[in-house]
């Protein structure tokens, strides 16, 4: 079968610091009450030279290097965003030419809040497959895919049920299209329409015209994803023949520390099979999963031929399951 595997990794995090310390002088909050009901301590907020577009490049930029590819190899760039500098041009426009990417190059963003960045994954590779089918060629295929975000402009910070759980951020990788067998490529993808979280758009309906900020549902999210995410993995496994024990590391949406200690106690595995982060960088949606791809790459957790289980849930509902391999090229 068509499959992808991920041959680099980058991120763009910004360095405003925004601590729970930081937002308890504002509103009424603490590090003592956010901690310990969502594993956050901080986030990064940008300043004013950065946005979802300058962050999507410069993650880019690092894929591609670590990658160690010829730009000129990428065929298909994906941003998945839940909130772009612009609705048009693309975000992924901008990094494309940003990146001077070929014209042949398929630019476009998708939008399924904190599953994006699976959805877009299994995206370039329906775009890389449909190119090496009508041109035949024997050339490698390459896909940039970034999840990139500017969240701190959609929140309010007097309302503590969303101030105290967002970050900004982006991580990009490049994924390269191979053959492979059943047990390395699996994806699942599905939705639940639900307005549990809601962001302000240009939406005027009466309904709706109070959403000036990002608005959600905590408890309904939080019983959500404890429900979805092992159906998730599960499911995943199951169309890839494998179970559990056979994965090197499970990387879950990057939302709430209890939803995954609560998955972990679930399937009764090791905590460590579950890499987090999001204590120094809050929920940084469509990010959060490529950020921390990166970052276990560059500290050496990640070396080369780990299978890897992505599960991602968030606004719409969306949710998504994938198994991959993370497998850099050759370069010795």
């Amino acid at each position: 079968m068509r499959a992808i595997e991920i041959i680099g990794t980058g991120s763009c995090v910004p360095h405003h610091t925004i601590t729970n310390d930081e937002l308890a002088q504002s509103i009424d909050t603490s590090d003592a009450w956010i901690y310990p009901r969502t594993g956050i301590h901080a986030r990064e907020f940008c300043t004013a030279r950065q946005s979802t577009v300058t962050m999507a490049v410069e993650a880019a930029r690092k894929a591609v290097a670590d990658a160690g590819i010829p730009v000129t190899g990428i065929r298909a760039v994906l941003v998945a965003t839940m909130s772009p500098d612009f609705s048009t041009p693309s975000t992924a426009c901008f990094v494309s030419e940003a990146l001077k990417l070929r014209e042949d190059t398929a630019a476009l963003d998708l939008n399924a809040a904190c599953s994006g960045f699976i959805y877009a994954l299994e995206t370039a590779r329906g775009i890389l497959s449909g190119i090496q089918e009508m041109e035949q060629g024997d050339a490698p295929l390459y896909a940039l895919v970034i999840g990139a975000e500017q969240l701190s402009r959609l929140l309010k910070l007097e309302d503590r049920t969303t101030s105290v759980l967002f970050g900004d951020g982006a991580g990009a990788v490049i994924v390269k299209l191979t053959e492979a067998g059943r047990s390395d490529y699996a994806i699942t993808l599905g939705s639940r329409g639900s307005r549990d979280i809601l962001a302000p758009g240009l939406y005027t309906g009466a309904i709706d015209k109070s959403v000036d900020h990002m608005v959600m549902d905590g408890k309904a999210v939080f019983v959500f994803a404890v429900e979805i995410i092992p159906r998730l993995i599960e499911r995943v496994l199951r169309l890839s023949g494998s179970d559990l024990a056979q994965i090197d590391y499970v990387l879950c949406h990057q939302a709430n520390a209890r939803i995954i200690r609560h998955v972990v106690r679930k399937l009764q595995v090791p905590e460590a099979k579950f890499p987090m982060n999001m204590e120094r960088l809050g929920n940084t949606s469509a990010a959060s999963i490529p950020i921390l791809l990166d970052e276990m790459h560059g500290n050496g957790t990640l070396r080369g031929g780990e299978k890897l289980l992505l599960a991602g849930f968030g606004g719409g509902l969306t949710f998504g399951g994938m198994q991959l391999r993370f497998r850099p090229e050759d370069r010795t």
